[in-house]
């Protein structure tokens, strides 16, 4: 291999397209309503004539799922609900085999309630080895029975739940930013630090590519008591200095990441990783995607950006800007599964696509889910319309792109299930507050017809609606004019863009409208207005929307090239 070819082959994630699955809701093989591994395998020439080049894996480990997977019980394992170690060997190597990589979630702040080293703590006594790998304190008030403080969850209600001593006495109280089935890890012990290094290599002597490393600015914390009489810890930047907060984004995470860089550079070619860092300082963000450290973080700024012109053109030329200066490449997102569905978010009354807490989908998203989440309040046409303009725009940036299952199909959110038939821990916890984020994981549908539309022989973990039906891959493969269509043309495309990591823009004399240029004579326009535009010349090789009377529509993105 020559160094130009091995230098290609290690920055393959610089410009990826890379397609999140949600195992438990992507394809079920056996039937038991649960999507599996060897469910994905089935899907892996769909994955491959969509055209992206790796799949990021949600959790897939052992777990109770408090959190969907993000409890893990055993960080080398599989759980037998979804598959085998073996079922993950095969899924990989087919997945290799039709060129795409593989990208597996850590989840390193917290582990399972059910982990063997929470069940060991709970057996040892206070002031033990096992107690010291989790973070407990004793309670306030006379006999203990109070919190250490008042902090909450992220999916509400308190920060620090109460253990029953082996005596059979109540006892100390444990930390968990959130379910208290998710009690959060010491890393300031070694044994923990080791213990991931040795899951890092695990999956990269399995054949992973990379690793998304869920809330990558937590690990480390200062809990001193000092800091109990605050009681907005969680969210509040503004009183600490950077890299001061007791719980968000501390500087010495970063001694833990040199650790982790040194086993990725290890492999031939270096594994590749990208830190889900919610921080609101670009150049914080920007040090985790150093080459030193994890290489690469999610950029969520247009995900809870309005669709707006301006607005967009701030993120995109900021983001390129940092992106510069860390020696990485941006990323872009519209959805996950997280949020609701960008589809639904754009096309709700007053579109706004941010993000209110992080989770719940956005400012109109999460009030129109409390609202009770009634589709004819979601403006579908108008939706999918401005989704797919932005992501043809976003497919045509320098950097890499992350699609969530389901988008290109254009699927909506699904934002009636019944109470009784809902999983996430922040609807539980915060009743009449946080409705949670089913909707976005509700099994897909491959099929029109069926008890789960072609998902598995079962019934699904969630309740599909019926309109989901409507929007079955199977439907959209022979419609040239459909959204999967449109993807798999936009995707292919998109591989012949990724040349240098730049771009230019280009005077439209319209506040409205964005046009940019890549080099090769690549130019794109985006039209946010309500009226038609005239495009640039150039051969047009895509549009989001037909083309009326040789203008670009409202809403809508077109791709040229000269």
């Amino acid at each position: 291999m020559t160094e130009s070819s091995r230098t290609a082959a290690a920055d393959w994630w610089r410009q990826a397209s890379v397609y999140q699955i949600y195992p438990r809701s992507f394809a079920d093989a056996n039937g038991d309503g649960i999507g599996d591994l060897k469910g994905i395998t089935s899907k892996v020439g769909y994955l491959q004539e969509l055209g992206i080049e790796a799949v990021w894996l949600s959790p897939f480990y052992p777990s109770e799922l408090a959190d969907g997977g993000y409890d893990v019980a055993d960080y080398r394992d599989v759980d037998p609900k979804i598959g085998t170690l073996a079922d993950f060997d095969e899924m990989t190597a087919a997945l290799h085999a039709a060129g795409i990589k593989v990208i597996v979630d850590i989840v390193p702040n917290h582990t399972s309630d059910q982990h063997e080293w929470f069940q060991e703590a709970l057996a040892a006594p206070k002031g033990s080895d096992a107690r010291d790998r989790y973070i407990f304190r004793e309670g306030k008030g006379e006999n203990g029975e109070l919190p250490p403080n008042n902090w909450t969850s992220i999916f509400g209600g308190p920060a620090w739940e109460r253990i029953t001593e082996p005596d059979g006495t109540p006892g100390q109280w444990y930390f968990h930013l959130f379910a208290k089935e998710q009690p959060d890890l010491n890393w300031d012990r070694r044994d923990v630090r080791d213990d991931f290094l040795k899951t890092l290599r695990f999956w990269s002597d399995r054949g992973v590519d990379g690793f998304r490393i869920d809330v990558a600015h937590s690990l480390t914390k200062n809990l001193d008591e000092a800091y109990d009489a605050l009681t907005t810890i969680l969210g509040d930047w503004s009183i600490f200095e950077d890299g001061q907060h007791p719980i968000w984004d501390r500087d010495e995470v970063h001694e833990i990441y040199a650790e982790w860089r040194e086993v990725f550079n290890s492999y031939d070619p270096p594994r590749t990783a990208v830190a889900e860092a919610w921080v609101p300082k670009p150049h914080r963000r920007a040090r985790y995607a150093s080459p030193e450290s994890l290489g690469q973080a999610f950029n969520f700024d247009l995900l809870v950006a309005d669709f707006d012109a301006a607005e967009f053109r701030k993120i995109i030329s900021e983001n390129l800007e940092f992106a510069t200066e860390s020696g990485s490449s941006t990323t872009w997102v519209f959805s996950n599964h997280d949020v609701v569905r960008h589809a639904t978010r754009y096309g709700l009354p007053s579109v706004h696509g941010g993000l209110n807490d992080g989770f719940s989908g956005g400012n109109n998203g999460k009030q129109w889910l409390l609202d009770g989440g009634d589709p004819a309040a979601v403006d579908v046409e108008l939706g999918l319309r401005r989704a797919k303009a932005a992501t043809a725009l976003m497919l045509a940036l320098p950097g890499s792109a992350y699609l969530y299952q389901g988008e290109e199909l254009g699927l909506q959110e699904a934002g009636q299930i019944p109470d009784a038939d809902r999983q996430d821990p922040a609807f539980f916890r915060n009743p009449g507050v946080d409705i949670g984020r089913d909707g976005c994981r509700v099994p897909l549908p491959w099929e029109p017809t069926g008890s789960a539309l072609g998902f598995g022989a079962g019934t699904a973990h969630l309740p599909q609606p019926e309109w989901f039906a409507d929007y079955a891959a199977s439907a959209q493969e022979a419609d040239a004019g459909s959204t999967l269509a449109f993807y798999r043309r936009a995707l292919a495309l998109r591989g012949e863009l990724q040349t240098e990591e730049v771009l230019a823009w280009e005077e439209t004399g319209a506040a409205d409208v964005l046009h940019f240029s890549r080099p090769g004579g690549w130019h794109v326009v985006t039209n946010f207005g309500a009226e038609p535009v005239e495009l640039p010349a150039g051969e047009i090789l895509l549009t989001s929307t037909p083309l009326v009377d040789g203008k670009l529509p409202a809403d809508s993105t077109a791709w040229l090239k000269r």
